[in-house]
């Protein structure tokens, strides 16, 4: 496993100042923010022309990417964009959200069983999100999107699980589906508190991810509208120093 950090802890810069913010915090892994009402990184500019975006990002920095991750859902003609530019980032995952609370189980199924068959042409892998709000707050409905979907994952964010009445029962179910991490510090009642206020257990979290054979992202991601600009920087930093200390 080695720690990370998303594009999106800077969605307020652009994408190049935000590479020179992770290296200054001294990461050498980033992920990569997609979200076309944003002004960072956009769909289109990564997809649109892929090979141009891969020469952008080698001349933006020489961090290694990790992985994608996109902020809304996109039509299986983007997503194979996406994936060619993640092949030749040698990216293997993009993560994805989950359609949202009252969709029709069977529609989900044919929609992401056509986006993973799109992204596994070239060898690139999609996961889910867990996210309140989405059919995957229910981690029972997350795990049999997995085994109905050949080759779907899950990209557990455990801090959208810390307000339910049994948080690590969930998180375990989820466990083996686990192709991505994004981590924060929460609470039950707060989706994001100041490092070392909140209630996940990460050495828990760390020794459940040795027991399915996970070796890949702890990707941080703070979530800006809930962080005010000035304490970020000083919080990824905590957060790596705590996280590297646990593996």
């Amino acid at each position: 496993m080695f720690v990370a950090a998303s594009t999106r802890n800077f969605r307020d810069s652009n994408f190049e100042d935000a590479c020179t913010q992770i290296i200054d915090l001294e990461f050498d892994r980033l992920e990569l923010w997609l979200d076309d009402s944003g002004s960072q990184l956009t769909t289109a500019d990564v997809a649109g022309d892929p090979e141009a975006f891969v020469a952008r990002y080698r001349e933006a920095t020489r961090l290694s990417p990790a992985a994608i991750t996109v902020a809304h859902d996109v039509s299986p003609d983007v997503l194979a964009g996406l994936a060619k530019a993640a092949k030749q980032l040698r990216v293997t995952q993009i993560t994805l959200p989950a359609s949202e609370v009252g969709t029709p189980f069977n529609s989900e199924i044919e929609r992401l069983r056509e986006l993973a068959s799109v992204t596994a042409q070239d060898g690139v892998r999609t996961s889910i999100r867990t996210e309140r709000g989405k059919l995957t707050e229910d981690p029972h409905t997350a795990v049999e999107l997995c085994q109905a979907v050949p080759g779907l994952g899950i990209s557990l964010d455990p801090s959208h699980y810390m307000g339910t009445p049994s948080p690590d029962a969930a998180i375990d179910l989820v466990m083996p589906h686990t192709f991505h991490v994004h981590l924060r510090d929460s609470t039950a009642d707060s989706l994001q508190v100041q490092v070392g206020l909140g209630e996940l257990d990460y050495s828990r979290l760390i020794s459940q991810l040795r027991r399915v054979n996970y070796n890949r992202a702890l990707s941080i991601e703070l979530l800006p509208e809930l962080m005010q600009d000035l304490h970020r920087p000083l919080e990824l930093r905590k957060m790596r120093m705590l996280l590297e200390s646990l593996l």
